[in-house]
């Protein structure tokens, strides 16, 4: 008799710890794996003694199942998940929950939403953060896709998801990618943190003379504070570790980050929907330039940077670093949401804008203190346009500008790169221009192509071209498009 109330297909750290949450939350798991083998090395192992049990093939995963079945995959995205799909197909009937829990391009979810509807078949695209520590004690859990799914699988994942102030940090997010397009930009801006904590790290080393021992304290006190979060305890955690021959670890470490595409897909989509994601693409960029490493080498013997020496109070340049950093997470977010508010008007989705940065708030690896503060300011405006333009954010912003500018001319003086924090900076210093240079701009594409260009004493959308060397013609060559 089917007794199981969900089967997980995927045995890899996630997977195994999902169902091992699961376990320990009361329901009953069937899982399996490609390599059968791993299936009964986990039931031997870490679920030795838990009601979990093994399949040996798809049909017989499927028949353990209570109706309507729920399948979750914990597979490596793309063409295997669907090879997955193609192969439980056949098993399974109209109602049934098939849930895509890896980091899948939410392009593919929307395709494979509409594909299994079509089969009487339920789709969950589900964005799951918080690594394997996540996975086995409460992940961030953000599901979309097909809504007649959702109520299916409701119990599972707020269960196993983790809670924040009773608060299970899984809410419904919307239909078909709504939900991994969700989980890249919470990808996107982990790119974003991680790189910018790294700023703050290389100008308190290298600008400041701080050596690790040193810089540990500091951030200990930076995670007591308004930069309390995940990101920042490993990083104190991080300096604290010896090799072993007593040195840090760290600078054990070779200077190359790798990374698996979601940052890349957050900004490709920003650009795709004209949205100014400078923060999150630098950081990108900066992954990108770092696993330049030998030719960096070749550079840095051609261009030798001077050993300029910070001439100032080291505790005043310390928390202007702070506060750079700070600044600069708040445009991240701000950025981040621009985007998702993109997306819901482009793809039709309403997304809860307040309930994202709850499913922020624990689990996940961008989980912080901060993120309180992005849900009330939705719940104080759910029309909010911009999270600067919000009462809190617009004043910490003013309170920590000063320092914002001075850590980045620190760096500018010391010939230390920060793309995040400047690239932030000049965000900002863009937004609140009541003028930019773009009639300039309109007037040379207008000059050189007969682009069009509106103008300031009439109204918008009306759209005019000049003959600039008087032999150009009066014809546009395209329609204006802002």
């Amino acid at each position: 008799m089917a007794q199981a109330d969900i089967g997980l297909i995927g045995l890899a750290v996630m997977g195994q710890n999902l169902v091992l949450n699961m376990n320990d939350h009361g329901f009953k798991v069937v899982v399996h794996n490609r390599t059968t083998s791993k299936v009964d090395e986990f039931l031997g192992g870490p679920a030795k003694g838990t009601a979990i049990t093994g399949a040996s093939s798809i049909e017989e995963l499927v028949a353990a199942l209570k109706k309507p079945r729920a399948i979750m995959l914990m597979v490596k995205a793309g063409p295997v998940v669907d090879k997955f799909i193609e192969q439980l197909v056949p098993y399974l009937e109209p109602g049934d929950v098939i849930i895509d829990g890896g980091n899948s391009n939410y392009t593919d979810t929307n395709r494979r939403t509409e594909e299994l509807a079509k089969q009487g078949l339920r789709f969950l695209g589900t964005g799951i953060s918080g690594g394997e520590e996540g996975a086995r004690n409460g992940p961030s859990v953000m599901p979309g896709g097909n809504p007649e799914g959702w109520p299916v699988v409701k119990q599972i994942l707020q269960a196993i998801a983790a809670k924040v102030d009773g608060q299970p940090c899984c809410q419904w997010v919307g239909e078909n990618g709504a939900g991994h397009y969700v989980k890249m930009v919470h990808n996107g801006i982990e790119y974003g943190d991680m790189q910018l904590i790294c700023e703050a790290y290389q100008l308190m080393r290298e600008g400041l003379g701080l050596s690790v021992d040193k810089l540990q304290p500091v951030f200990a006190e930076w995670n007591q504070g308004v930069l309390d979060s995940y990101l920042i305890e490993i990083t104190r955690n991080i300096l604290g570790v010896k090799d072993e021959n007593g040195a840090p670890l760290l600078d054990k470490i070779l200077d190359t980050a790798g990374q698996k595409g979601t940052g890349k897909w957050t900004g490709i989509d920003a650009l795709d929907l004209g949205v100014p994601l400078t923060l999150i693409s630098e950081a990108v960029f900066a992954r990108c330039l770092s696993a330049r490493k030998e030719e960096r080498v070749k550079a840095a013997h051609i261009f030798i940077r001077d050993k300029a020496v910070f001439e100032g109070d080291t505790e005043t340049a310390i928390a202007a670093i702070h506060d750079a950093l700070y600044a600069s997470k708040i445009i991240s977010y701000a950025q981040g949401y621009m985007l998702m508010r993109e997306a819901a008007k482009e793809y039709g989705w309403k997304l809860n804008y307040g309930d994202i940065a709850l499913m922020w708030r624990g689990g996940c690896i961008i989980r912080s203190q901060f993120l309180g503060n992005i849900k009330q300011a939705f719940e104080n405006n759910p029309d909010l346009e911009n999270l600067l333009l919000d009462d809190f954010f617009a004043n910490e912003i003013k309170r920590v500008e000063a320092g914002w500018r001075k850590a980045i001319t620190i760096g500018i003086e010391l010939g230390i790169p920060t793309p995040t924090f400047s690239s932030a900076l000049a965000f900002y210093d863009g937004y609140r221009s009541y003028r930019l240079p773009a009639n300039l701009l309109q007037a040379q594409r207008d000059y050189f192509g007969a682009h069009t260009y509106e103008r300031v004493d009439k109204p918008r959308g009306a759209f005019f071209h000049t003959d600039w060397t008087g032999h150009g013609g009066k014809v546009s060559s395209t329609i204006y498009e802002v």
